[in-house]
């Protein structure tokens, strides 16, 4: 058997494989000043300070402080995209530098580019709108037509860099980061070598913060120790958060060729669901997802090392993911962590960062804590670590993702043989 026939997928499709991460969190610009926060259980999450948030039910926010865009982009560049497209471009840099990627190597019509956004350019819309309203239409922003819109990203990768290929953006809520990484798979093994893929979010204006209220998920407790309490017996909602994670996928056989000897992992499972309509009298579809990831990886439930969870927060929500997750492997059978704990949920973004946090746990043999979280729900019956990293041995994580409306994402990373 040849190298490259060892190196397919046990169905002959071709690997897909990470080759560079970038990172721009609320407790880390970077990804390995991210990842050190992580482990240490540093929080980004504090009182907002973006705007006067006082007198909302909800105060808190995962805020990227001290982020000056120019410093990192050109001013073209800023001018013409929101604060969500500046984080993803930022981590775009440090996800092809990670790489040590030559684009000029491959051709432009096989490097694509996928993304997740959720809420699109929310401060670029709200603040050229004020505009509007003082000063008339000469004072609106010509970027106005193309900065607010979720694509936006997509594009602004895709020309800067010169990719040519698949394309797309992906709108799922907090599922989004995950059905990136899914589709650019595909894309992957379609015939595509490399894709630049992943999610960010930044909808912490007034009019983005408002319009997250009426869900009723959103924590009212402005403790930031106490407010993001996920499986633990004083949930009481989320806190949102801004940032994410670009990651580069690639297809094994041609990074290898170009000297990748030691890829963070492979994208070896990835499945989606929809839940019903509440009140149908049908279940959620979570549980059926993850079987469905498993089957996509060729796994069993007793291959998954760790566990990267959702984390919704709430109550009900917790419950049905506990209960996949007891279905799954059984009373305490695997740890189980959520990270995203020092950030807030990231929306589009956290799918994607909860998968960096999935590689380099492999990498590294540490599982990240929960952090904050003092009591955990007996009835769930979990093996959540909390307050310290957990060294263990690692070879595969599953990584949930739900999004509001009814989304499901599943995806299953593994060490690169």
């Amino acid at each position: 058997m040849s190298e490259s026939q060892k190196r397919q997928s046990t169905d002959g499709r071709a690997r897909a494989v990470f080759t560079g991460i970038g990172v721009v969190a609320p407790n880390g610009k970077g990804t390995e000043d991210w990842w050190a926060a992580t482990l240490a259980g540093k929080s980004g999450i504090d009182t907002v300070r973006s705007f006067d948030a006082r007198s909302y039910p909800s105060q808190l926010a995962g805020e990227i402080k001290d982020f000056d865009p120019g410093e990192r982009l050109s001013a073209r560049i800023v001018v013409e995209t929101s604060r969500m497209s500046h984080f993803a471009l930022a981590a775009t840099k440090m996800a092809l530098d990670d790489a040590t990627v030559d684009l000029s190597q491959i051709p432009e019509y096989e490097l694509g580019v996928i993304t997740a956004n959720a809420s699109g350019g929310a401060e670029f819309g709200q603040r050229e709108l004020q505009k509007l309203w003082r000063g008339g239409p000469k004072d609106v922003s010509p970027y106005m037509s193309i900065a607010w819109f979720y694509a936006a990203t997509t594009g602004q990768i895709s020309i800067g860099h010169g990719m040519r290929g698949p394309c797309g953006v992906v709108v799922s809520e907090q599922a989004g980061g995950l059905d990136a990484l899914g589709q650019a798979r595909r894309v992957v093994r379609d015939g595509t070598r490399l894709v630049v893929t992943g999610g960010s979010d930044s909808s912490l204006s007034p009019a983005g913060f408002v319009s997250q209220l009426p869900t009723a998920n959103l924590t009212t407790v402005n403790d930031p120790a106490r407010a993001y309490l996920p499986f633990d017996t004083d949930a009481s909602g989320f806190v949102p958060g801004e940032g994410g994670a670009i990651l580069v996928l690639e297809n094994a056989d041609t990074a290898r060729e170009r000297g990748v000897d030691r890829p963070y992992g492979e994208l070896a499972g990835y499945a989606a669901t929809f839940d019903p309509r509440p009140g149908s009298g049908r279940p959620p579809t979570l549980t059926r997802c993850a079987r469905a990831a498993l089957a996509d990886a060729r796994m069993r439930p007793e291959d998954i090392d760790v566990v990267f969870a959702d984390g919704h927060g709430t109550a009900e929500k917790d419950r049905q993911e506990s209960r996949t997750l007891s279905e799954l492997f059984g009373p305490r059978a695997v740890p189980v962590t959520v990270p995203k704990t020092t950030t807030g949920r990231l929306y589009a973004g956290a799918g994607a960062l909860d998968t960096a946090g999935a590689l380099l746990a492999l990498r590294d043999q540490v599982v990240p804590p929960t952090i904050h979280v003092k009591n955990p729900v007996a009835a769930y019956e979990l093996d959540l670590v909390i307050d310290q990293p957990r060294e263990t041995a690692l070879r595969t994580a599953m990584v949930i993702a739900r999004g509001h409306g009814g989304f499901n994402a599943v995806a299953i990373v593994r060490l690169a043989d």
